[in-house]
Formats: C-alpha cells, sequence, structure tokens
C-alpha cells in the first residue's frame, strides 16, 4: 500500500545537513533534503526505522549518526502516483566528512543554519517545516 521512507535531520555544530539531489532522481531530482531512503522488506526485524536510515545516511553521504528522536511523519504521492508514509528523525552527526558519495541519488552536500533554509525560496515548504519541528525536538531534549 505504502512506501515507507525515512529522512535524517541530521545536526552538528549549530547547522543541518542537506543533500542537493540528483536530477536522476525519480522523485524530487534537483531539490534540496534531508538524508534519506526506502525501508526494504526484510520480513520479521526491528529498528527497521532506525537501521534502513543510518544504512541510508552511509551509503549517500558517508557519515555516522547517533542519537536519533523521531520528530514527525507525514504522507506525500510521488510524481510517479506512489504514496509514501515519511518519517523524519533528528539525528547527530557521529563520524564521518559528509560528501556526495552516492553520485546517483546525491549531487551536493550543504551545511545550513535554520534561518538560512527558512530563509532560502528554494527550499520547500514541507522541508521548511521539518527543520522547525526538528528544532523544536533539539530544544526539548536539551
Amino acid at each position: 500500500m505504502f512506501v515507507v521512507n525515512v529522512e535524517g535531520a541530521i545536526y552538528s555544530n549549530g547547522k543541518w545537513l542537506l543533500i542537493l539531489r540528483s536530477e536522476k532522481e525519480e522523485h524530487a531530482g534537483g531539490t534540496l533534503s534531508l538524508v534519506g531512503g526506502k525501508c526494504e522488506v526484510e520480513g520479521v526485524s526491528s529498528d527497521i526505522l532506525e537501521r534502513t536510515l543510518k544504512r541510508e545516511i552511509y551509503e549517500e553521504v558517508g557519515s555516522e549518526v547517533n542519537d536519533l528522536k523521531y520528530v514527525n511523519s507525514s504522507s506525500f504521492v510521488t510524481d510517479s502516483g506512489i504514496n509514501v508514509i515519511d518519517i523524519v528523525f533528528l539525528c547527530h552527526h557521529k563520524l564521518g566528512e559528509p560528501y556526495a558519495k552516492s553520485s546517483d541519488e546525491v549531487e551536493d552536500v550543504l551545511w545550513m543554519t535554520t534561518s538560512e533554509i527558512l530563509a532560502h525560496r528554494e527550499i520547500p515548504a514541507y522541508l521548511k517545516k521539518n527543520i522547525k519541528l526538528a528544532e523544536k525536538t533539539l530544544q526539548d531534549n536539551l
């Protein structure tokens, strides 16, 4: 019925890690987004959301994260009509300087402050909302 997608709002030194999605991507190619990806079928499994997110972050930008905290969930329909449930987690950067490791998925990586993201005209409204919610989750956990 749904594809399950997880995304990481990765935080370090007052900034959030965003990626510029490859033009080759089926959905939202060429836009700025959080790092993440789809859950794979595993049969009986535990911590699938967290493990998927950590795997996707490593595969796409070569970094490790820790301290995952739930931020929010939403649903959307891709450009090709696929129904997606999207779950966002606040993550703290742990290890590995992020870079565009998977060129089929990521063209560039950027570190931006909350105010830079909110002021950026080309960043989609849903991403701005996710960053605001991640910022609130971050403040609530201090």
